[in-house]
């Protein structure tokens, strides 16, 4: 009942860099328009040998390193994703068999662009309640796979990636690390973002989800930071979901966190849905831009118009 705490991250993207010039050679659009309007210039995809599963497995396979652990370590295994083609074996039992981890509890969970911070909490739930002591908490997702590429308001947008995190158990008298989530979400404007049909294919209206989160998320946010007893202005780092810059950017704004260096990663790897926030959070750390036990805002939000956000303690 200590708490938890994340112990170490990892991220991982394809080698294929897909640029803004490379699109406007397959859709009516330019380098302009698109960073004008969403900001990216680069993402990275997936080849049609690299599952959503694969990519997740380098990811984890990094965190672990980072933390000193082996597989055998793990208890658990979470993977947030929602493009994941085959329904069983799910994601995180091939995710735990890529890598050798022996009986770990393993689930899928699918909240879109929230997945990660969802699945993030349900760690943290699940060490305090002592069903787990070490668990794998991955986002990932092939949105290439889902992407209609003569649409040139969605296939601008995104890209493949993973990004992990190890959770343990706090120490006696040891502080969490892991703050308490505040969730939920907006059903009734679920059509806002949808990844859905035969063959499955992302679809969303831009504006709704910009007016919701530039006007919505912004107290939400601050309410997380309320409840885990952190004053923006003492946020070290704020990573939200990387959707769009001209939505991180007023977000991160409105928040108050006046002295945090916001997560921009959606510049050159896109929207990576469940995967963006913890491959931001990972290169920041790895570029040495938020030091350990540095406190640090994660906010996810989008599909389902789902949202969840807790402050950690950076690894």
């Amino acid at each position: 009942m200590n708490g938890s705490r994340i112990a170490a991250v990892g991220h991982y993207q394809p080698a294929k860099v897909l640029t803004n010039e490379d699109l406007a050679g397959m859709v009516d659009t330019s380098d302009e328009w698109i960073r004008s309007r969403v900001g990216i210039s680069t993402r990275h995809i997936a080849g049609p040998d690299e599952p959503v599963d694969e990519l997740a497995a380098h990811a984890a396979a990094k965190a672990l390193a980072a933390a000193g652990l082996t597989p055998a370590d793990i208890d658990l295994v979470l993977v947030a994703t929602s493009t994941a083609i085959d329904r069983s074996p799910n994601t995180a039992a091939r995710v735990a068999a890529r890598l050798g981890i022996p009986q770990p509890a393993a689930m899928d969970v699918n909240v879109v662009c929230a997945g990660f911070t969802h699945a993030l909490a349900t760690a943290d739930h699940t060490v305090r309640a002592g069903a787990a002591t070490r668990a794998l908490v991955i986002g990932a997702d092939k949105m290439s796979e889902v992407t209609d590429w003569t649409d040139r308001t969605t296939c601008v947008l995104v890209g493949d990636g993973a990004g992990a995190a190890v959770v343990e158990a706090c120490g006696p008298g040891e502080e969490p690390g892991i703050g308490p989530v505040l969730w939920g979400s907006v059903p009734e404007m679920s059509h806002a973002v949808r990844i859905e049909g035969t063959p499955p294919r992302f679809a969303q209206e831009g504006q709704s989800v910009y007016r919701w989160a530039t006007t919505q998320l912004p107290p939400i946010a601050r309410r997380a930071c309320e409840k885990a007893g952190v004053d923006p202005v003492d946020l070290a780092a704020v990573v939200l979901h990387q959707a769009n810059l001209r939505i991180i950017e007023p977000l991160a704004a409105k928040i108050g966190a006046v002295n945090a260096v916001v997560a921009r990663d959606v510049t050159e790897s896109g929207n990576t849905s469940a995967a963006s926030i913890p491959l931001a959070l990972s290169k920041l750390v790895e570029q040495g831009r938020v030091s350990g036990g540095d406190p640090v805002l994660l906010f996810g939000f989008g599909g389902n118009l789902s949202y969840a956000g807790q402050v950690v303690r950076c690894p």
